[in-house]
């Protein structure tokens, strides 16, 4: 069983930056494949981006060039740096972990992940 606990949320102006942190639990952590996810009130679960050894680091086209997606192994923690926005990127964002045995599933889908924090509301206003 891995806990996982987003927090950094908040409301922000268009153009400012929020940095979200993930802090998950279990010993292994360096080997999870680790993900960002957020969602819409009305919309589906949307994958922003994801990183781990094994399969690297990916990012949805929509946030590519603005937000970051980086780790600490040491202290079982993924962040999500979020630059540069805009309205649209209003919702609720959820991280996920794929320990090990991976998946190796397509990780901008939901479905290759087997565990989900609770989300941390992100507002942005314009």
């Amino acid at each position: 069983q891995v806990r996982l606990v987003e927090s950094g949320g908040g409301l922000v102006q268009a153009g400012g930056s929020l940095r979200l942190s993930c802090a998950a639990s279990g010993s292994t952590f360096s080997t999870y494949v680790m993900g960002w996810f957020r969602q819409a009130p009305g919309k589906e679960r949307e994958f922003v981006a994801t990183t781990s050894s094994a399969i690297g680091t990916y990012y949805a086209d929509s946030v590519k060039g603005r937000f970051t997606i980086s780790r600490d192994n040491g202290k079982n923690t993924v962040y999500l740096q979020m630059n540069s926005l805009k309205p649209e990127d209003t919702a609720n964002y959820y991280c996920a972990a794929d320990p090990p045995p991976l998946s190796y599933g397509d990780y901008r889908r939901p479905s290759a992940y087997d565990y989900w924090g609770q989300g941390t509301q992100v507002t942005v206003s314009s």
